[in-house]
């Protein structure tokens, strides 16, 4: 049953989350700073304390009617707390924006980045029930590559810096952790992720760790694929996801080859078309610093690769919580129009 067309109230479930945060300050922001908002979660951060347009709120756990006649249910946090609220959300007849990769496989699920549209040329209907907001990684990957077909991409090879924000606040607390017990020589503790993640770069975490950048790159991979839609224009894409020892704020770096020859000045016009933000030159790099709190995706200057014709490195960066909180709030603004 589908909630009522002109219901003002949401739900966030995950919205202890960093993300599910995230996207309560937007909302408050936003146009639907009077509407009906309620947080829910999972067990562990039921009973907190919070505000919701200026007034306390407790989050509340997931009940059978938690989403009752809710418009728009935003699904944060982890991928199997997103499978658990799916079906009641659904059942509720609420249209679904889901940030846990819970709906990522899901046929009737519709992929979704603002610039999705005018990217692929294939429309997004209003009537879709489900949408799979991209992650950072899915996002700068696939603009990217999407930008340069015009340019006759031939191959885009692209590494991204993984923050430990992506693990919530407990991989924020052992980064801070380690960091601390490394500068005053103690032994360093690693229950979050199984490793050493302070002042080190890794390629995975350890065996006992809940934490998988190989799941994380599957994720991201299936992103790319669902906006691509064609099977020979997804293999020219390779992906890799590193480890990088900083709180917040995913950087990344790419490698085209373009048999076409083509001007910087056409590249940066593509890459603004596909919603990227340019830095000016001269101007320093994009960081993961220098991004926090912006809701785009930042590229520094293309630069032409030193000894191969036709190639072209970038370098990126974007607040890995700001960009999908506000991407999915401006497709809640876009439904309700």
């Amino acid at each position: 049953m589908s909630a009522e067309r002109n219901s003002q109230r949401m739900v966030i479930a995950g919205a202890s989350s960093l993300v599910g945060g995230e996207l309560k300050s937007l909302l408050e922001e936003s146009r639907f700073a009077g509407w009906n908002l309620r947080l829910v979660d999972e067990e562990l951060a039921v009973g907190t304390l919070t505000e919701a347009g200026g007034e306390a709120a407790v989050i509340q756990r997931v009940e059978e009617d938690t989403f009752h006649g809710a418009r728009i249910a935003f699904l944060a946090g982890s991928s199997e707390f997103g499978k658990l609220c799916l079906g009641p959300a659904r059942q509720a007849g609420a249209t679904i924006i889901d940030f846990t990769h819970a709906s990522l496989r899901d046929p009737d699920a519709t992929p979704w980045f603002p610039k999705i549209e005018r990217l692929t040329g294939r429309s997004v209907a209003k009537g879709t029930r489900t949408f799979s907001v991209f992650s950072p990684g899915g996002m700068a990957v696939t603009s990217l590559a999407l930008a340069l077909r015009r340019h006759d991409l031939q191959r885009l090879v692209a590494t991204l810096y993984w923050p430990v924000s992506e693990a919530g606040r407990e991989g924020i607390e052992e980064l801070e952790t380690q960091t601390t017990q490394l500068l005053t020589f103690q032994e360093v503790g690693h229950r979050v992720f199984g490793t050493q993640t302070a002042f080190n770069l890794l390629t995975r975490y350890g065996e006992e760790s809940r934490q998988d950048l190989r799941a994380r790159l599957l994720e991201i991979r299936a992103e790319v694929s669902a906006a691509m839609g064609d099977a020979a224009e997804d293999a020219k894409i390779s992906l890799n996801v590193i480890h990088s020892p900083v709180f917040y704020g995913m950087a990344f770096s790419a490698c085209a080859d373009l048999s076409a020859p083509v001007e910087r000045e056409a590249i940066e016009e593509s890459c603004r078309d596909a919603g990227f933000v340019m830095q000016a030159r001269g101007e320093p790099a994009p960081s993961n610093v220098s991004v926090t709190g912006e809701n785009s995706l930042y590229l520094g200057e293309p630069v032409k690769d030193a000894a191969r014709e036709g190639s072209w490195w970038f370098w990126g960066a974007c607040d890995n919580l700001r960009v999908p909180a506000w991407s999915g709030v401006k497709l809640a603004e876009w439904l309700t129009t």
